[in-house]
């Protein structure tokens, strides 16, 4: 498993997994609940993860729609 994106903006998550799901990329979205933690102010970010023989692919597609990985 490895971390494609990391970011405070929900809308963001959503739109990647929607773009990698069809392509036939399996994506785990992780930390989605802990905005119960910081009390739903968004300052805690999300990760989205992807099985390691995926993760080129993935990142490829986020580049290509201007999703910025981070790496």
């Amino acid at each position: 498993m490895k971390e494609l994106l990391r970011t405070t903006d929900p809308t963001v998550i959503a739109f990647a997994t929607a773009l990698l799901e069809g392509e036939g990329i399996a994506v785990f979205p992780l930390d989605v609940h802990m905005s119960i933690l910081d009390g739903s102010m968004g300052i805690l970010p999300q990760r989205l993860m992807v099985a390691d023989r995926d993760h080129f692919m993935a990142r490829a597609v986020l580049t290509d729609n201007d999703i910025p990985t981070g790496q």
